[in-house]
């Protein structure tokens, strides 16, 4: 008994899973039948695309880098005394040999003068010694006086030249030590914040300000090692490369007309990069000692590089791709290889497309392999759809309602 119930149980399930399965098949507007007459029936997907054009690529390469005074000089008294003025304005550009300060100079006054009289002294000295010499020169040869006298009177002419020059070398340091109450500007410039009020005794470790040069001015940076062999070899020859100096958000160019001057000769091993420095003429002020800026490096120009706009790049699990529009309308997802940025909104390719193929810009999302499109140009819009469209579009909605 047990035996024909189990049988029963089989025969059961199988007419069941016979009578699903004929449903499923026989269904109206069923699956398969449905997918593939919306296929057949799917408007174009409009998009916007733009050709692949050829052009010429500057590379360039990047860094973080720092605007570096091309001269720093902290302005410090040469003799001690009192300050009497400060006459420049902090803040204020200031020329080479302009007066910045002045030092009470009444004792390097004196100490010049009485240099000057002891020179005098001296000299009159000479002149009596040279005068009493030449006289004894004629007496020997009439015998008047003896040789060992004449001798005597020629030392003394040479020992009083020799005061002559001390006391003339005196008289020389006395005077630059009162030139040196007069502190001046070492350097075309601009001067920072005084660190002295008039009326403090200053010595020479007092620094009275700072001055900055920064026409020219320098910027320098750091690139990877990597990079190393590519700039020498562009730098090679004392070629000028061109350097920009981007604000920090690369929004902008600070200034573009800095000349590569220096590549450093050793590799920082700690990071892995190379100094390098780069010369501005700085003519407007825009770039200051101190400032942070992105760096762009012109190593070379690739000639005929194929460029489109960066929003046309996918990226998928296998890397990098674009939509090509063929011949008949319909999309291929063509695998690319981007070989650096152009600009702000373009690209170069290395491979994966052609001179004048079109790809999809905008409106990729609704893509996949094959579909149809309406290709657009930049700006330009699909056209309304027609009376008969929306009908038809209707239609076909109203018989996919009664379906179900």
């Amino acid at each position: 008994m047990s035996r024909f119930w189990k049988v029963a149980l089989i025969v059961i399930i199988v007419i069941v899973l016979l009578a699903v399965g004929f449903r499923l098949v026989h269904k109206p507007g069923g699956a398969g039948q449905g997918q593939g007459k919306a296929g057949a029936d799917t408007p174009p997907v409009p998009v916007t695309v733009v050709p692949v054009v050829k052009q010429n690529v500057p590379i360039y390469l990047t860094g973080l880098g720092t605007v570096v005074a091309r001269n720093t000089v902290t302005v410090s008294p040469q003799v001690s005394g009192q300050l009497l003025s400060i006459n420049f304005k902090e803040g204020d550009p200031v020329t080479k040999g302009e007066l910045l300060a002045q030092i009470d100079p009444r004792s390097f006054q004196a100490a010049y003068d009485q240099a000057v009289a002891q020179k005098a002294q001296a000299q009159a000295q000479l002149d009596t010694a040279r005068s009493n010499y030449q006289r004894s020169q004629t007496l020997l040869a009439k015998g008047y006086i003896a040789k060992q006298e004449l001798e005597s009177l020629r030392n003394t002419v040479t020992q009083d030249e020799a005061l002559v020059a001390a006391d003339k070398a005196n008289a020389e340091s006395a005077k630059v030590q009162l030139g040196y109450t007069r502190i001046v500007s070492p350097i075309d410039g601009i001067a920072g914040i005084r660190a002295v009020d008039p009326g403090n005794v200053v010595s020479t470790g007092t620094a009275l300000v700072t001055l900055t040069q920064v026409h020219p001015i320098y910027v320098e940076f750091n690139l990877p090692e990597q990079n190393l062999d590519e700039v020498r070899k562009a730098f090679k020859g004392g070629a000028d490369l061109e350097v920009s100096a981007l604000d920090r958000t690369d929004s902008h160019p600070i200034d573009a007309g800095g000349a590569l001057q220096v590549v450093d000769n050793q590799i920082d091993t700690s990071t892995g990069t190379f100094k390098l420095r780069a010369v501005f003429d700085n003519k407007d002020g825009n770039l200051w000692p101190g400032q942070f800026v992105n760096v762009q490096l012109k190593v070379s120009t690739v000639d005929g590089g194929l460029v489109i706009p960066s929003q046309a790049v996918q990226r998928g699990p296998d890397g990098d791709y674009v939509y090509v529009v063929q011949a008949d309308k319909t999309v291929k997802m063509q695998p690319v290889t981007v070989a650096g940025e152009v600009g702000d909104s373009h690209v170069m390719i290395d491979k994966g497309v052609a001179l004048n193929q079109q790809v999809v810009t905008e409106g990729q999302f609704r893509l996949k392999p094959g579909s149809k499109v309406d290709a657009l140009k930049p700006g330009e819009v699909p056209p309304a759809p027609t009376d008969a469209q929306l009908k038809k579009a209707q239609a076909k909605g109203g018989g996919r309602h009664r379906g179900h």
